[in-house]
């Protein structure tokens, strides 16, 4: 984990010198990102998951200065651990969700943003259901062209279903000009 930080901040170095060279397309337009999710459960969620991978497509659209409304939808796969029942041990099976998301990013700085969203986790398995989630999230976003960014946050995600399941969530992306 220290070592996946060390990089992540090596990179925002890296972004946050090539920025002085090139503005943000993110914050004056549109943009499509694609994006690899990583998520670290937490509470009775992380007693019985390790960890959850998969991937996210986001649309950003300006609302007004320095605010985009934005639009998600994505896959997330949770693999199971194995459980001492006190009879025996079995393996927790793994688990699909597709999270479709809304809300707002507001840039705090030219390239640091707050973020807010509201939607559903849908389970891929039978008789999952849908739980209600919320996901504020902090992040950055640097320029690499004109019309391409790289954008890193990390979010803490719940979902309201009979209790709530949550985790710490960490999604790297590039984000295309539109």
């Amino acid at each position: 984990m220290k070592k996946l930080l060390l990089s992540l901040a090596l990179v925002a170095g890296l972004g946050l010198a090539a920025n002085a060279q090139t503005k943000d397309p993110a914050m004056n337009g549109s943009k499509l990102g694609v994006g690899a999710d990583f998520a670290f459960p937490m509470g009775s969620f992380g007693d019985t998951y390790n960890f959850g991978v998969g991937g996210s497509l986001n649309l950003q659209a300006p609302i007004a200065s320095k605010l985009n409304f934005v639009g998600e939808a994505g896959y997330l796969s949770f693999t199971g651990k194995e459980i001492n029942t006190g009879i025996g041990t079995f393996k927790a099976p793994s688990i699909g969700f597709v999270p479709l998301k809304a809300g707002i990013r507001y840039f705090l700085a030219e390239n640091f943003y707050a973020q807010g969203q509201l939607g559903a986790a849908i389970s891929t398995e039978t008789n999952g259901g849908t739980a209600f989630l919320y996901a504020p999230s902090l992040g950055f976003e640097f320029p690499v062209d004109n019309k391409l960014a790289i954008d890193f946050g990390a979010r803490y995600e719940g979902w309201s279903k009979n209790g709530t399941s949550s985790f710490i969530g960490l999604r790297a992306a590039l984000n295309f000009g539109l």
